[in-house]
């Protein structure tokens, strides 16, 4: 752990303004001691991750209400607490936005009116706008038409972590973008990865 983001005041304030390797320090510092406090709670490793990346992406999207003032670690922990509460309330599994995504683009195509050239335009503005590993990963599959297991190798990661960094990508792009186009991103580039792989 480097001491650049040490200080809480300074992560919290890097946070603030952006900084997607504060972001990444972040995830870096907490994610196992996060993930290991959320199977306390849920006794499921599955749900626990869910919760802990759930935590992260609102964390990232919500990023300019950081009190620099509070411990990031208190409020790690607590965000951690509040959205396992949240999920049990809810009484339901966490769906990923990926799948939810692909179940609505018909739909969604038949209704769509603005113009597409628009749409793909705020899409990869948002894109530009991902932590830097989020996106990394995220360009080598969606834009390049790596399969996970390849990024895994290509990267020298484990294949949880390719998959840990492409959920957060889809729910970061999905708060951010809006219900109107979400399916622009499986358009855009699963049809375009197919027509890679034909040639």
């Amino acid at each position: 752990m480097t001491s650049y983001f040490g200080d809480s005041s300074l992560l919290a304030h890097q946070l603030l303004s952006g900084n997607s390797k504060a972001y990444d320090f972040l995830m870096d510092s907490y994610y196992k001691m996060l993930c290991a406090y959320a199977y306390t709670l849920t006794k499921d490793h599955a749900n626990a991750e869910d919760i802990v990346q759930n935590v992260f992406v609102e964390v990232w999207v919500n990023r300019k209400k950081i009190n620099p003032n509070l411990s990031i670690k208190n409020y790690m922990y607590k965000s951690v607490y509040n959205e396992f509460i949240d999920q049990y309330r809810k009484n339901k599994p966490v769906i990923y936005l990926e799948k939810k995504y692909m179940e609505a683009i018909d739909v969604a195509v038949e209704n769509e009116r603005e113009d597409i050239d628009e749409l793909i335009r705020l899409v990869n503005k948002e894109i530009e706008k991902l932590p830097s590993k989020c996106k990394k990963i995220f360009v080598l599959n969606k834009k390049e038409g790596l399969t996970h297991t390849e990024i895994s190798e290509h990267l020298d990661i484990s294949l949880k972590t390719v998959e840990g960094h492409m959920t957060r990508a889809f729910k970061i792009l999905g708060k951010q973008l809006g219900v109107k186009v979400e399916h622009i991103l499986f358009l855009l580039f699963d049809f375009g990865n197919k027509l890679n792989r034909q040639r």
